[in-house]
């Protein structure tokens, strides 16, 4: 890797890191810089997964007063998405390299749809959700495990999908799903780094250069994402999105 190619990949990093911490998707940055830069698709995909743990920690940090309180929650979905990340980056491992490529825009445009009609769907559940389960119940469980395994196997449009399912099940404000968001999808993104570690082959240097730009991203996008309005983060939500299927599909 060049001087300039590092550089590259250090500011990739830095701007997943970000954008990982407001709203996810931030492997749509670093995956496509890592391939331009040489890289064969599965090293970079496990190289960047490792490189972005180190961002999602520092988000963490950022959004803790968010997370305050839903100690209990975590507990229950975290053990979903860890279950769903060391499935799918087995499956990573095991698979062909293409075989989600067709499958990624369709769950993130479905996870758009949901996005934009959330306020209609949550208002029309709200009567009919169950006070005894605070933690969104089966359903949510179910989600979260399912995109746990899209998490270990890609990441990108994960936390798209994660925001769309937490946003519709629990009764909670839209700041606190989107911390609880960023702990999850930072879950299963450290989950499948440790499978990546002991089984993958990873390029160590991206990974570092990677892991240094996210963790300083990680810190400002937790207070980005803390100061936007519902309404603009549901947007950005929306155009993250759409760009991410725009770069997966063309």
């Amino acid at each position: 890797m060049t001087a300039p190619e590092a550089l590259l990949v250090l500011g990739a990093g830095f701007a997943a890191g970000t954008i990982n911490a407001v709203i996810g998707s931030g492997t749509l940055i670093t995956f496509p810089v890592l391939v331009a830069v040489g890289y064969a698709p599965v090293v970079a995909n496990v190289s960047n997964t490792l490189g972005l743990v180190p961002g999602a920690v520092t988000a963490a940090v950022g959004y803790r007063r968010d997370l305050a309180g839903q100690r209990a929650r975590v507990l229950r979905l975290a053990a979903a998405t860890t279950a769903g990340a060391v499935a799918g980056s087995i499956l990573l491992l095991a698979l062909p390299a293409q075989a989600f490529k067709v499958i990624v825009p369709v769950l993130i445009a479905a996870a758009l749809v949901l996005v934009v009609v959330q306020p209609r769907i949550s208002a029309a559940v709200v009567a009919r959700r169950d006070p005894r389960r605070p933690h969104g119940g089966l359903f949510l469980r179910a989600g979260v495990l399912a995109t746990g395994v899209y998490g270990g196997y890609f990441g990108a449009g994960q936390s798209i999908l994660l925001f769309a399912l937490l946003a519709i099940a629990l009764p909670d404000d839209l700041r606190q799903v989107n911390a609880l968001r960023n702990l999850l999808a930072g879950t299963a993104n450290a989950v499948a780094a440790v499978v990546f570690l002991l089984f993958a082959h990873i390029a160590f240097g991206a990974a570092a250069l990677i892991a240094i730009g996210a963790a300083v991203g990680g810190v400002l996008g937790a207070r980005i994402g803390r100061r936007l309005s519902p309404a603009a983060l549901r947007g950005l939500v929306v155009v993250v999105g759409l760009a991410g299927i725009a770069k997966l599909t063309l």
